[in-house]
């Protein structure tokens, strides 16, 4: 059916509205996210794009690089090389897109300002906390799709938790992601803080940025209800602090077998300081204050809500919310010292995906938002950057689901397929060492034995704590 010509002059004002935003983002002279230092302009657009492009050679292995021109960065380890073996199959990244999806700041508009549409069938559970505060789990029960796989053995269906960003929006790629979990065998829950998507705030407290205490409780209780699922863990943006906290603190007692983060935020305080460029930072800032003014009265004895609303920033929000409180005040640098979601992350003992672009809007340039350090020496940790995305966006032509999802939910089988291969090894290692055992020829073999050397590391469930 052709549009209506109401429908077409809105979506003239939208693509000039794009075409503007556009062009002030590639003004010369505008400091780049999250950069330390100011970088000299470029002196042209094609410039601008060549060293745009460039990024993800800049941290990559020398290695064959992947469909669609991804790269995967980690430290070598059999995890690592199986996972990589995984990634160059996948359909996913094989799926290139039409050239007007390809600009980052259209891919990540998309994501944020269209409608969410028909979404998912949820059931809604109140967890009440310890300290009488309440989060909210929305349980994804429908539309079941015929033929559904099941992901773990038995008739138990892994399940997946996924948490959204901080700042509480529902997108349409968190439902997206839900729906193909479902179809795929999954029992997708979301995870919502207090105050968020509907929650009642029945105490004057909300979540701090990267707080794990709320979610631990919501983790104990989804493995009381479902104990012999496994449990993976999804993030989303802003909301990847959340997660990372949690796999920091809890370490190899976090009942998550793999986790994965899609544009995460990983130096967040930096982030903050840095500021956004403005109509993201406007926008997310709108929504913020949009959001808090239902519960100015219920906070109104903890913070200042008059200068909560008139905040110019993220930061400075984040700052009146949770550092100058009329109860307890605390400093900007003791906040990030309890919130910073790479503080506790030599503990984390769970395989972690995180899935970022080279062309991010709101997380910055790569050169400055990610410890690559951090990839290429921790065994936990796999960064898969790609060229195109923007934030949050990896989208497919339609009806297609973001190229993200098909990969995190193929991680996730890899990772199960792994770990019971590596199950089904020690098992045969014990069987073979009680044979030998009992023939009483351990002693001598023991001496005669000789391991095969490899320049892998063998992956292990559990991590020596070195702190």
């Amino acid at each position: 059916m052709p549009l209506g010509g109401a429908a077409l002059a809105l979506l003239a004002v939208a693509l000039a509205l794009l075409a503007l935003l556009a062009r002030w983002l590639r003004r010369p002279g505008r400091p780049a996210v999250g950069a330390t230092t100011v970088r000299e302009a470029q002196s042209t657009d094609d410039e601008e794009g060549a060293d745009r492009g460039d990024l993800a050679d800049q941290f990559s292995d020398p290695q064959e690089p992947l469909p669609g021109g991804c790269r995967l960065i980690c430290k070598p380890s059999a995890l690592a090389q199986c996972l990589l073996r995984a990634l160059r199959r996948s359909a996913a990244l094989e799926t290139g897109l039409r050239s007007w999806l390809a600009g980052p700041h259209l891919q990540t508009l998309c994501h944020f300002v269209l409608p969410v549409g028909p979404g998912p069938e949820l059931a809604r559970e109140y967890l009440q906390l310890t300290d009488d505060g309440l989060v909210a789990l929305d349980w994804v029960v429908g539309p079941c799709a015929r033929g559904r796989r099941v992901t773990s053995a038995g008739s138990h269906p892994a399940v997946l938790l996924v948490i959204p960003n901080a700042w509480g929006r529902l997108t349409r790629n968190v439902l997206g992601l839900c729906l193909l979990a479902l179809e795929r065998g999954y029992y997708p829950v979301i995870f919502h803080r207090r105050g968020h998507q509907g929650c009642p705030l029945v105490s004057p407290r909300l979540q701090p940025f990267g707080d794990p205490s709320d979610l631990k409780e919501a983790v104990t209780y989804i493995r009381f209800r479902h104990p012999a699922a496994l449990l993976f863990a999804v993030s989303e943006g802003s909301g990847s602090a959340l997660l990372l906290s949690y796999l920091g603190e809890c370490g190899s007692s976090s009942y998550v077998t793999g986790a994965a983060c899609i544009s995460p935020v990983l130096r967040c305080r930096e982030w903050f300081e840095a500021g956004l460029p403005w109509p993201y930072e406007r926008g997310f800032l709108l929504q913020q204050k949009i959001a808090l003014s239902r519960y100015t009265t219920a906070l109104e004895d903890t913070v200042d809500t008059g200068q909560l609303l008139r905040s110019r920033s993220l930061r400075e929000l984040e700052e009146t919310l949770f550092c100058h409180t009329k109860g307890c005040p605390i400093s900007w640098d003791t906040y990030w010292d309890r919130n910073e979601p790479l503080r506790d992350v030599d503990e984390a003992a769970v395989p972690v995906l995180c899935i970022c672009s080279a062309d991010d809007p709101v997380c910055g340039p790569p050169a400055h938002t990610l410890p690559t350090e951090l990839f290429r020496s921790n065994p936990y940790f796999f960064l898969l950057l790609s060229r195109h995305g923007g934030h949050c966006g990896f989208l497919r032509q339609e009806p297609l689901p973001a190229w993200s999802h098909e990969v995190i939910l193929e991680y996730f089988r890899d990772l199960t397929e792994f770990f019971r291969a590596e199950e089904r090894m020690k098992g045969l290692s014990r069987r073979r060492a009680s044979f030998l055992g009992g023939r009483r020829r351990w002693g001598s073999l023991q001496k005669r034995e000789v391991l095969p050397s490899s320049h892998l590391e063998m992956f292990s469930w559990k991590r020596s704590y070195t702190r």
